[in-house]
């Protein structure tokens, strides 16, 4: 049986340990609501963007002009002829936050090998420290030019910090290096559920920038509506990205949070059996003195 100053350390021990997960829960929940204001304003902008590009894009029937959409639908249905792929994980920059980054991992190398065995060429554009760890572990050649972009997304709050990927990524396409992009990375459902999704993402090309014939648009544009297309499709593309982004960000939060509030549970258990195992001990070294005090006295007599 572990000695009564035993027992006192390692409630201490727990106790002190207890302080760190309540404090970071504090912390993710700060972050969390601050990230769901940040994504309630900003989906608002993005989906009346969104409608303005489809307005001035869009055939008589609704459906996408000739040429590549703005979104690639399901990755599932994958077009023969797509050769080249960008993949874009996205994951943490620290840990504490349960399956979080090793969900995403699993997950990335998952797709890597399936579009591998299908004869696809994959480009890899990791984002958060932890699934780049992951990939060098795994002997993946990537990009490692926007690694900690969620750094700067957290403390600026605007789309600059995506432009520079989404210019990169189109110089690619026009140099026919990539024909799609795809991006990885946890879908904020719940507080208690992130799902890991896969978004395509295909970038306009020439044929998909040019003017339809009868475009279904309500507006007198000026410029001309080809030209307000071409100005606005760059943005909501950055748009989209960062939309990804701050999705990715909250169900980080999230997961940290509950990760942190199921630890300090844990740590409120085991104070619990710790305290009674103290008791106990500290109760049964009183009975064994009191048994030799008594003992020592009829000794006497």
């Amino acid at each position: 049986m572990s000695s009564l100053k035993e027992i006192k350390g390692r409630i201490a021990s727990v106790r002190n340990t207890q302080k760190i997960t309540s404090a970071m829960r504090m912390v993710a929940s700060a972050k969390l609501h601050h990230t769901q204001g940040m994504t309630e304003a900003f989906l608002r902008y993005k989906d009346e963007l969104e409608k303005i590009v489809k307005t001035l894009s869009h055939n008589g029937e609704g459906d996408h002009p000739d040429g590549s959409p703005l979104y690639g639908g399901d990755v599932r249905q994958d077009k023969e002829d797509i050769k080249s792929i960008l993949l874009i994980p996205v994951s943490s920059n620290s840990g504490l936050c349960g399956a979080f980054n090793s969900n995403i991992a699993k997950a990335t190398l998952q797709r890597i090998h399936e579009l591998e065995s299908q004869g696809k060429n994959v480009r890899l554009l990791p984002i958060g420290k932890k699934i780049a760890h992951e990939l060098k572990k795994a002997n993946k050649d990537f990009n490692a030019d926007f690694v900690p972009l969620l750094e700067k997304i957290e403390k600026s709050n605007t789309l600059t910090a995506v432009s520079a990927l989404v210019e990169m990524a189109c110089e690619w396409h026009q140099a026919q290096e990539i024909e799609r992009i795809e991006f990885l990375y946890h879908h904020f459902k719940s507080m208690g559920h992130q799902v890991i999704t896969i978004d395509s993402l295909q970038l306009p090309d020439d044929r998909s920038m040019r003017q339809e014939e009868n475009p279904i648009s309500t507006y007198l544009t000026e410029p001309s509506p080809q030209e307000l297309r071409t100005s606005l499709s760059p943005r909501l593309l950055n748009a989209q990205v960062y939309g990804i982004l701050l999705d990715s960000l909250t169900s980080e939060h999230a997961a940290r949070m509950l990760a942190m509030q199921t630890a300090d549970d844990n740590a409120n258990d085991l104070l619990k059996e710790l305290t009674l195992l103290y008791n106990k001990t500290r109760q049964q070294a009183i009975t064994n003195e009191l048994i030799d005090i008594m003992g020592g006295k009829a000794g006497q007599n």
